[in-house]
């Protein structure tokens, strides 16, 4: 079987499609973009853009991560001619001198950057403003020589490097620089600490002090460096692996994600269940169940010996890669190995080996100012191929994108704000999956295949289940003294220490049949699903209520969660974000599971991937994904690819609403160039109807909103219109003091309005946000709701130049309405109050039933005044209470 190309660079690479698979794929709207886009730098060859960063004072930084060191190669004209340009040709995290971003919403604070056409311009990075400088490069020694930056060491303090240690590392030893983040010290953010994830097997984040000088520029104090992994919290905690992107938390901490590729328990759109109806793994087993085989990552190789023709993908093979240099930082002794994957059949390891369990997490750096800041765990989140989390400025609501084919993104709700728990172990709440419920997005039942441009994804999050950071570690526990002699002695007949090979090859076929006996077993999983589905998440018994946590991806699977993303490599909000702003998605790829002929989502492929934002709602959910970034088909001509975001990896939303897109497509075809880039994506303005809820007969104002104005605002023309005439009519528009000029027609009936404005005294300024343009009065004229819509002629900035603007519909209800359905609710004594709820004529207990259950409905929160019982002027449960004490 062919290696994967991600085995060979070790690194999260962009699968590359065959053009078989692509077929002449020209799906509609590939590539696309809802706003607009622009290119800012380009790497050097072989290098992805990763942890992007941008300081308080608008400095940009990110990581030149797994550069190529030789002569280049490839089908790119003339990229054979030499390597890149020194410094560019190593690892490092560097930022860019002479450029800050403005943050004022606007892309017209850099220019455009060309394509890359020459050799000298592929062999470095590059920007249209500015010039990128090394803050520190891989491997630089560290405090006094005793170390070095990004690279790991044993408990006696050995490199962890194929130098030192014969056998499989996954990435050579520092030379994948990844999430980056910086946690200010001081008010104004000139200093303080900046983490970087490395992307390798063992796993390490590094700590280096950095602060911006006088002039602007920032120095860094490698001297002062840390490697974490070398300290004892972390070793302790059994270290990391596959460390990617992440975040900075809402309380100021760097939050790291293990990209675990090697967790998956079945292939690809597999589940457990279909090993237990063909009573054989054949076809279906996956990476995880090899965990501990001696030489874990050869089990592809074997399985193509044992099965031939019949043999299959082991998904995540590859990233068992550095599993027993893993053991080895953790002190286990060097057991006889050698490097070649094909022939490797060592001794095994029999002393310290790592607990799979304990890897897959988020990884919260808890007072990262101190001398060694502690680390923590997040066990309650699940375990996944964590690309990145994005928490939430409610402190409770986590979205994570586990990376690689046929993945899930998630989400965790905390029962408390993280940061209010004393014991970061006593976090406690419950992890969900996705499930994608419209139609639109699937060929099912006669459907038509349709673009995933053109789609939103509606999502039901499904609950796996509830509990504690101390409960599922108390799981994990239960497997930390498994070794590699425990998978032979459980598995195979032969005693291996007279015939190892053979012991080997049983072991590994009986794993095949039956799963691997010393974790959680294929029979737990099916039975948990049952269970799930008999009795829900909180009703499984005890001994299986670990199984959503540590076999995330396939109890997600077993209880039918659309586990169908490929490569979700990115999550992000605004720091501050809040209901009605965004969360961004990037998916690097919308192929294979999304666009196959089974699941959920069966659209048309589109190999350069989809960005999605899903707006917040009230409670922090998010139920629905709308794509606004569309990358090219691999069939398309450079014309066309060559200025497309393709293969999205991490997004960052900078603080002004821009959103900062980082490619991970080296290697795939269309474009004319080979190197990767960063894009600054600017969203179109949105043009915001509020809500308003009126008697009949009485008069209430819709807002009309826009969110931003990067470049200011001149003046434009849009119309205004209610959907249902018979339940409200337009009377009059209004405007604020900043419009000067303004133009009303409003239709005879009430039904809509034009409405033209001007700023003739330039009182919205560029950058301003939440710009009320207009008033629209109503009057409602029966109970009902009815929708007002929002569309736009045109709209100005300062300098003449159309604005983007995506409309937002507003509503307007008139009553109050039915609260759940049926009649209408009544006052039966006329003091402004609706007792009956039902409006069935009598106030009973049911009036209040049917208030408690639609307490969080349009037709109760808008209407404050029909049913604010304690009168309190607001919405809440005593309101219950007080019409159950009048009844």
């Amino acid at each position: 079987m062919a290696s994967s190309v991600a085995a060979a660079l070790g690194a999260s690479v962009a699968g590359v499609a065959s053009g078989d698979e692509v077929g002449e794929s020209d799906t509609p709207g590939a590539p696309g973009v809802n706003g607009s886009l622009k290119r800012f730098s380009t790497t050097s060859f072989g290098a992805e853009v990763t942890g992007p960063f941008v300081f308080q004072d608008g400095s940009l930084l990110y990581s030149n991560q797994h550069p190529a060191t030789g002569d280049r190669g490839g089908d790119f004209e003339n990229s054979d001619v030499k390597a890149n340009e020194a410094p560019f040709d190593r690892a490092g995290v560097g930022y860019f001198s002479g450029f800050t971003f403005e943050l004022d919403g606007d892309n017209d604070d850099f220019s455009e950057l060309s394509v890359p056409s020459t050799v000298d311009e592929q062999g470095r990075i590059r920007s249209s403003e500015g010039e990128y400088v090394f803050l520190a490069h891989a491997r630089e020694e560290i405090r006094g020589g005793d170390e070095r930056f990004g690279v790991v060491q044993t408990p006696d303090g050995t490199e962890i490097t194929q130098d030192n240690f014969a056998g499989t590392q996954y990435g050579a030893a520092a030379t994948n620089p990844d999430c980056n983040q910086f946690i200010p010290t001081n008010d104004d953010g000139t200093e303080g600490y900046l983490y970087t994830n490395w992307e390798n097997s063992p796993g390490n984040v590094t700590r280096l002090p950095v602060s911006r000088t006088e002039e602007g520029e920032w120095e860094a104090d490698l001297e002062n460096a840390t490697n974490l992994a070398n300290t004892e919290p972390l070793r302790e905690l059994g270290g990391t692996r596959i460390n990617c992107y992440g975040d900075r938390s809402p309380w100021n901490t760097m939050l790291s994600s293990e990209e675990n590729y090697a967790h998956p328990r079945v292939s690809l759109t597999n589940t457990v269940g279909d090993i237990e109806s063909a009573g054989t793994g054949k076809g279906l087993v996956a990476s995880c169940q090899f965990w501990n085989r001696p030489n874990p990552v050869g089990i592809q190789d074997a399985i193509d010996e044992y099965y031939g023709d019949d043999s299959w993908f082991v998904q995540g093979y590859w990233a068992l890669d550095g599993v027993e240099f893993l053991a080895y930082y953790l002190g286990a002794e060097q057991v006889d190995q050698t490097g070649d994957n094909e022939n490797n059949t060592t001794n095994p390891i029999g002393d310290v080996y790592p607990n799979p369990y304990r890897y897959g997490y988020h990884v919260d750096f808890r007072e990262p100012a101190a001398e060694t800041p502690e680390p923590i765990k997040y066990y309650v989140m699940g375990r996944a191929a964590w690309e990145s989390p994005d928490v939430l400025p409610d402190e409770r609501t986590v979205y994570g994108c586990s990376d690689g084919d046929s993945k899930g993104i998630y989400k965790f709700v905390a029962d408390e704000p993280i940061p209010s728990y004393e014991d970061p172990m006593d976090v406690e709440g419950t992890l969900y999956a996705p499930k994608i419920t419209n139609d639109a997005a699937s060929v099912a039942d006669g459907g038509e295949r349709t673009s995933p441009a053109a789609v939103s994804l509606e999502i039901e999050w499904l609950a796996l289940g509830h509990a504690s950071n101390a409960e599922i570690e108390s799981w994990i526990a239960e497997y930390d003294d498994v070794t590699q002699e425990d998978y032979l002695e459980a598995h195979a007949e032969t005693d291996w220490t007279d015939d190892l090979a053979t012991a080997l090859e049983e072991a590994d076929k009986a794993v095949v049949e039956d799963g691997n006996q010393n974790y959680i077993t294929n029979d737990e999983i099916v039975e948990w699903a049952d269970q799930y589905e008999q009795n829900g998440p909180e009703n499984v018994d005890e001994a299986l209520r670990r199984v959503p946590f540590l076999e995330t991806r396939a109890a997600a699977k077993e209880i039918g969660a659309s586990i169908e993303f490929n490569k979700a490599e990115g999550v992000d909000s605004q720091d501050d974000a809040g209901p009605g702003d965004f969360v961004y998605f990037g998916i690097s790829e919308f192929n294979d599971a999304l666009a196959d002929d089974e699941g959920d989502v069966q659209m048309d492929r589109v190999d350069g991937g989809v960005v999605y934002r899903g707006q917040i709602e009230r409670d922090y959910n998010v139920s629905t994904l709308e794509p606004v970034i569309v990358g090219p088909d691999f069939t398309d001509p450079a014309a066309d690819a060559d200025d497309a975001l393709r293969n999205i990896d991490n997004v960052y939303v900078m603080d002004d609403g821009r959103v900062l897109c980082c490619e991970d497509g080296f290697g795939g075809p269309a474009r004319s160039y080979p190197n990767d880039g960063l894009y600054v994506y600017q969203p179109d303005a949105i043009l915001d109807a509020s809500a308003v809820a009126v008697s009949p007969e009485a008069t209430g104002t819709v807002d009309l909103t826009m969110n931003a104005a990067p470049g200011g605002f001149a003046g434009g023309e849009f119309t205004v219109s209610l959907t249902d005439p018979e339940v409200a009519a337009i009377s009059d528009v209004t405007f604020p003091d900043a419009i000067g000029l303004q133009k009303v027609s409003v239709a005879d009936d009430g039904s809509s309005a034009t409405i033209r404005v001007g700023d003739i005294e330039r009182s919205i300024q560029p950058g301003s946000l939440d710009v009320t343009l207009a008033g629209v009065e109503v009057t409602g004229s029966a109970p009902g709701t009815t929708d007002l819509a929002v569309s736009v002629e045109g709209i100005d900035d300062e300098a003449g130049v159309e604005i983007g603007v995506e409309t937002r519909r507003g509503l307007v209800i008139t009553g109050p309405p039915a609260a759940g359905g049926g009649a209408v609710p009544e006052d039966p004594d006329s003091d402004g109050r609706y007792e009956d709820v039902n409006g069935n004529g009598r106030v009973d207990y049911d009036d209040v039933v049917l208030l408690f259950e639609a307490i969080d409905s349009d037709a109760v929160r808008l209407n404050p005044a029909a049913y604010d019982f304690n009168d309190n002027g607001q919405i809440d449960f005593d309101d219950v209470v007080e019409l159950y004490e009048e009844i």
